[in-house]
């Protein structure tokens, strides 16, 4: 499920789950944990997240099959995707994504929680809540806020429709673009060649400043904080929710029937 080799003190970790299209499957999150743990005490300088494509699919993200609909959070703490996400964030040495396909939902925000993202040119990137009928959580949209700016965000949170490497290379979203077949060669040249040469004690102290100004930047009210878990409470409980995921386990259309929020009271 997950293939790992170090090569020159960089650790790779590649999603080796294509007949699935490298859902981010609770087992599949457990074991790129391990990895990127086991990387990091073996210092490595940096980690690569890859992996093995089926019809063009990088990652189809999080792993439907396996939401929950008995009114627990699918996005809660606790749950598999969320710790992978936190522990790339919180690894004290650089993760680059390289994306060689489609990139959809939770893989989206894998990408966007890595410190960069080297994408080939046919690449696609594609945040899917609103198509599942999923209340995403406050933490993964302030990645794409911090990464892509607010308007960005929103049109990729709101369309849910895929946007070019191209597109995400112009908005700040991705370092590098380069032909599928250069791929590699772009990864090593032009980040990863530079990595090994510089102190690594440095980066490891810059990327704990990025993550603490990050975290800085968005200190809100614990009143806020309610609002949104009641907000998306009343998503993960509503009937949006279970259609989204019968309908994607179905293979039909979703017919949703929910109802916009009332403006019975401002959110702040």
């Amino acid at each position: 499920m997950v293939n790992v080799s170090i090569i020159d003190r960089i650790c790779f970790i590649e999603m080796a789950n294509p007949d699935h299209l490298n859902c981010l499957s609770d087992e599949l999150c457990e074991r790129m944990i391990k990895a990127i743990k086991s990387a990091y005490a073996e210092e490595c300088v940096g980690i690569v997240i890859k992996a093995q494509c089926r019809k063009g699919v990088w990652s189809a993200g999080h792993d439907i099959r396996e939401l929950p609909q008995d009114g627990s959070d699918p996005l809660g703490f606790d749950v598999a995707m969320e710790k992978l996400l936190r522990t790339v964030q919180d690894v004290p040495i650089p993760v680059i994504a390289c994306a060689g396909g489609t990139v959809w939902g939770g893989a989206c925000d894998l990408c966007v929680s890595c410190d960069m993202i080297v994408a080939s040119e046919d690449a696609t990137f594609a945040i899917t809540p609103a198509k599942i009928g999923i209340p995403y959580n406050a933490s993964g949209i302030m990645h794409f806020i911090n990464q892509l700016g607010i308007n960005k965000a929103r049109e990729m949170f709101f369309t849910a429709e895929a946007i070019s490497a191209q597109d995400a290379l112009n908005v700040g979203f991705v370092n590098r673009v380069a032909p599928a077949d250069k791929l590699d060669e772009v990864l090593e040249t032009t980040l990863l060649a530079p990595l090994r040469r510089n102190s690594v004690m440095s980066i490891s102290a810059i990327k704990r400043q990025f993550r603490i100004l990050s975290r800085a930047a968005t200190v809100i009210s614990s009143e806020s904080f309610e609002k949104i878990n009641s907000y998306r409470a009343k998503v993960y409980n509503g009937s949006d929710y279970r259609e989204g995921i019968n309908s994607f386990l179905e293979k039909r259309k979703p017919v949703y029937k929910g109802k916009a929020f009332d403006l019975d009271t401002p959110d702040e």
